[in-house]
């Protein structure tokens, strides 16, 4: 091989491919020494290096030098082009899926190129990418041509080929649309603290800023809307709830419920639930409809979330009481204050940590441990109950 003609191979490789030209000297070595494994008994003994500066290989079998002339024999060309094409490719194949492993999670802008039973290919910069049905919103719609934004959400290696993934319908999807629209959240002045989602339908994003001046929520609106606006559309329509972040967990959690006016919050911390007190004009709206705004709150705010109002709450707690007194070894007094963290069933009990109902009691390890075993045994029964009740009806 001419080393002007392999420096000038390596060159137009390095600038097509966006190879390094390190890797591509490599990739041609290793075909070299695979192409000439045929030809020397053992592999392992088959040195070849080539001169970065010249082009120049030096090649050598057990430490003894293979003449140029040699090499040219020993070496098929056709069999040196192929596996030198196949470390090439793996090259390119590794530096794809390096430069799009890089950008998980981020935004990317592209051109729908083919539509097939639900499935979008689409064109990015140096590949074509996948938006399966699955991670498309619902109302989502698209043509040949058609510009389509999304977040690359997996990247992986399929053979010689690198499968990029897209999606519309994660949560950080969300979160780099408020970037791009939202000059304050890019610049960082306004921090998306959490986001939780239900695709195409409804969305919650709570937002903070260290500069108590700011007016976050307003400010992602914009005038008139016209921020959220954008974001909207692009999410076909989806309803967007702008909640302000607080490390106060009461006010987050009120604030989370949104639109419904909250009378009360009962943080039991030991179970990371919180009870909401509502009355009878806000429960619906607090549970929202099909129960998505609670379900939103609670992965908003990583709390459960449960919604009633003063009565229920009065009935569940004398049940809950009553209830656990049946349990051996359960007090009046201790079950009050097992309701009063939170805990208001057989199942809540069977999960506490033994260490704090013994702090809690006063009891014995062996005493927590049977109250705890007698607990799992009854919620047990009720769930078995349950499913029978269901298979029923």
């Amino acid at each position: 091989m001419n080393p002007n003609e392999l420096l000038r191979i390596v060159d137009t490789i390095h600038r097509d491919k966006k190879i390094a030209k390190e890797t591509v000297f490599l990739g041609i070595e290793a075909a070299l020494i695979s192409a000439m494994k045929k030809r020397f008994p053992d592999e392992q003994l088959v040195s070849v290096v080539i001169d970065r500066a010249t082009g120049e290989i030096d090649a050598s079998y057990d430490g003894k030098k293979i003449p140029h002339t040699e090499i040219a024999e020993r070496i098929g060309a056709q069999t040196a082009k192929q596996v030198m094409i196949q470390k090439i490719r793996e090259a390119e194949c590794d530096r794809v899926y390096d430069e799009f492993h890089a950008q998980l999670d981020s935004l990317a802008t592209g051109i729908v190129h083919r539509y097939d039973n639900g499935m979008v290919s689409v064109t990015l910069p140096g590949i074509e990418a996948i938006l399966p049905k699955t991670e498309q919103i619902r109302g989502d719609s698209f043509r040949p041509g058609d510009r389509v934004r999304a977040v690359i959400a997996e990247v992986r290696k399929q053979g010689s080929r690198v499968k990029v993934i897209l999606s519309r319908t994660r949560s950080v999807f969300v979160t780099r649309l408020f970037e791009q629209e939202i000059p304050e959240v890019a610049d960082h002045v306004i921090e998306i603290k959490s986001v939780s989602r239900k695709p195409g339908v409804r969305s919650k994003v709570a937002v903070w800023s260290a500069d108590q001046r700011i007016d976050c929520v307003g400010s992602c609106v914009g005038l008139r809307g016209s921020r959220i606006k954008n974001i909207v559309e692009e999410l076909s329509g989806e309803r967007i709830d702008i909640v302000p972040w607080s490390k106060d967990m009461v006010e987050y959690i009120s604030s989370a419920l949104q639109p419904a006016e909250i009378e009360e919050v009962i943080l039991c911390s030991m179970l990371g639930r919180a009870i909401v007190l509502v009355n009878e004009k806000n429960l619906s709206l607090a549970i929202g409809r099909y129960g998505q705004n609670v379900h939103l709150a609670s992965k908003l705010c990583g709390w459960d979330i449960e919604i009633m109002t003063q009565d229920e709450l009065a009935g569940q707690l004398e049940r809950a009481v009553n209830a656990l007194c049946t349990i051996e070894g359960v007090t009046p007094e201790l079950a009050d204050l097992l309701v009063g963290e939170g805990f208001t069933s057989y199942d809540d009990l069977s999960i506490i940590e033994p260490d704090d109902l013994v702090r809690m009691s006063g009891l014995s390890e062996e005493e927590v441990d049977s109250i705890i075993a007698e607990a799992e045994r009854r919620a047990d029964e009720q769930e078995q109950s349950t499913v029978k009740e269901e298979r029923k009806s």
